[in-house]
């Protein structure tokens, strides 16, 4: 599929499907902060549709060009316990930290208001292996067969930034584990969300669950880890997914409301080094219109830099949102 620009000030945009679920790749476009507004228009458009889009050839971007893009799709947050790379919004994703995550996760669900989309930068990439995966988990939550689909709307589950890292990753080097206890938990936090949310803007229903997730309110630990195994698999099914092989200069954007992604472990001791800006986020709502709740501590904390994550939205939803699609 092509999509061509109408802003005749810009070149022409295109839009290529790379997954018949998920994924496409953009071309024509040099991201930076002076996009015009035609072109942005059309990436978010096309992003909406696609949950996760690429661009190839952006080594001309630094730190603040990349912030400066993604400001063009909302208020930048940082992450509410890791410092960043650069003393404002840009986490640094390097392997020398051990920041490689091989499970599958939404980004910073531990609190209500996490990030709307993110935009990863590739520097540095090894001479093989270190791809990602995305899924889709509007049509994860399609596809289950209606029965699946009635039991996930009225499930809420407790997300948490505190689990059992060293037994998801009895291979961790000793700087993840230590990053991990001393500052990816440095403020631990308690979230309830709807096991469904419904999407502010395209009014989709989603499966919100991954790697933060404890459990799912109600249940025993075992009818709970079912449920979420179920569901789970539903999100990772290969026909749900897209890979990226990075080149270095490629840029990643994702509605982190509509995905989950999998960066894989297996450039053994080469570097990789990525870059991640993250673009604020609203409080979810279920399909019953309860919004998503904070459980501890009582309020999400400011981070190091800028504004806490949700400062910039309202609680409430879009009006897309309150008529959903099934």
């Amino acid at each position: 599929m092509t999509i061509t620009a109408t802003d005749t000030t810009t070149p022409t945009v295109t839009v290529t499907r790379i997954g018949g679920r998920i994924g496409a790749e953009i071309g024509g476009v040099r991201l930076g902060g002076d996009l015009a507004p035609g072109t942005v228009a059309e990436v978010r458009a096309a992003l909406l549709a696609h949950k996760v889009v690429f661009f190839r050839g952006q080594q001309h971007l630094d730190e603040a060009d990349h912030e400066a893009f993604a400001q063009l799709l909302g208020a930048p947050v940082a992450h509410p316990t890791v410092p960043s790379a650069d003393g404002r919004y840009a986490l640094g994703i390097d392997s020398h930290h051990g920041a490689r995550a091989n499970q599958w996760h939404t980004d910073v669900t531990f609190v209500p208001a996490y990030p709307a989309f993110s935009v990863l930068r590739a520097v540095t990439i090894p001479p093989y292996g270190g791809n990602t995966l995305w899924a889709n988990t509007a049509t994860a939550y399609s596809h289950l067969p209606e029965p699946l689909r009635a039991l996930a709307d009225g499930l809420r589950a407790v997300h948490s930034n505190e689990y059992d890292y060293a037994a998801l990753k009895p291979d961790a080097l000793p700087e993840a584990l230590a990053q991990y206890r001393e500052v990816f938990t440095s403020t631990k936090f308690l979230t309830e969300h709807p096991v469904v949310r419904v999407h502010p803007e395209t009014g989709e229903r989603t499966l919100l669950l991954g790697n933060f997730v404890q459990r799912i309110n109600g249940l025993t630990g075992r009818d709970s880890r079912t449920l979420l195994d179920l569901f789970q698999a539903h999100i990772e099914s290969p026909e749900n997914t897209v890979r990226w092989q990075w080149q270095a200069g490629d840029v990643a954007i994702w509605d982190n409301r509509a995905t989950q992604h999998y960066g894989v472990d297996d450039s053994d001791a080469h570097e990789r080094t990525l870059r991640r800006v993250t673009v604020d986020g609203d409080v979810p709502v279920g399909p019953d219109g309860t919004p998503s709740r904070l459980i501890s501590p009582e309020t999400v904390p400011d981070p190091a830099f800028g504004i806490a994550s949700g400062a910039s939205t309202t609680s409430t939803t879009s009006e897309t949102a309150t008529t959903p699609t099934a």
